[in-house]
């Protein structure tokens, strides 16, 4: 099914960054878009790019996930919902935001993926795309960030082996670094968060909505597995030597 055999569609993480940019192009293509995020004021901002409905949830609320997406018809599932690991040493890390990664980043993701996925299979019509991260496909830094899109990595390789059978696809886009809000999660130092978009040209979150869009506009017959989107400055990978204190 190629995008125009779809009807609706729900957006996580919509207030900003991915999630407004992914909104903003299924809106455009005439599709109805439940647009969730925690930012109602955000939310509403989207109404203005078409037929586009503001849910206003905390992805971390359990309950309150399932009884909103119970009651939903969706053809596409965006899950676009996290959060930033700390950028201070593992070792430093806050219990508290471990578990706010953890919780946004790979259980928000899998029950937003539960609650509609019995749809879909009973329509035998869907897509279900995980914005993941290259942190989840290489050993960069960041471990419980790398963790959560690895989790993420793994969930949408096992999607389709759970769903094979049903006509229901999983794509998973895994985007470096992009001009989004995702620094500000990180860290409150300013100029921290300014490095991370200095130094070369990175991607934009309308690049990754492109992604997603092209994607789900494959034909019925594709199945868009994985892309690994970065900038072309970008490259994961290499060797930085930190000597240890106390040894030569």
């Amino acid at each position: 099914m190629a995008l125009q055999d779809y009807g609706t569609a729900l957006v996580t993480g919509a207030s900003s960054g991915i999630g407004a940019a992914t909104v903003r192009l299924l809106a455009g293509r005439g599709l109805t878009v439940h647009a969730v995020a925690r930012r109602a004021e955000r939310l509403a901002e989207l109404t203005e790019h078409g037929a586009v409905i503001p849910h206003a949830l905390d992805m971390r609320d359990r309950a309150a996930l399932y009884e909103l997406f119970g009651g939903l018809e969706v053809d596409i599932l965006v899950n676009s919902a996290g959060v930033g690991s700390q950028f201070d040493p593992f070792h430093e890390l806050d219990p508290d935001k471990i578990d706010a990664t953890l919780d946004t980043n790979v259980a928000g993701t899998v029950h937003a993926a539960r609650a509609l996925s019995p749809g879909m299979v009973a329509r035998a019509r869907g897509h279900i795309v995980n914005i993941g991260s290259i942190f989840g496909l290489h050993a960069i830094s960041t471990a419980v960030y790398g963790a959560s899109k690895a989790a993420v990595h793994r969930l949408s390789q096992d999607l389709r082996h759970d769903l094979k059978g049903t006509g229901i696809r999983v794509t998973e886009v895994s985007p470096g670094r992009a001009a989004t809000e995702i620094f500000a999660t990180m860290t409150d130092d300013t100029a921290a968060q300014g490095a991370m978009v200095d130094g070369f040209e990175i991607i934009t979150a309308d690049d990754v909505a492109e992604a997603v869009v092209w994607a789900l506009d494959q034909p019925w017959r594709v199945n868009v597995s994985l892309i690994e989107l970065t900038a072309t400055e970008q490259i994961p990978g290499g060797v930085t030597i930190h000597p240890v204190p106390g040894r030569s």
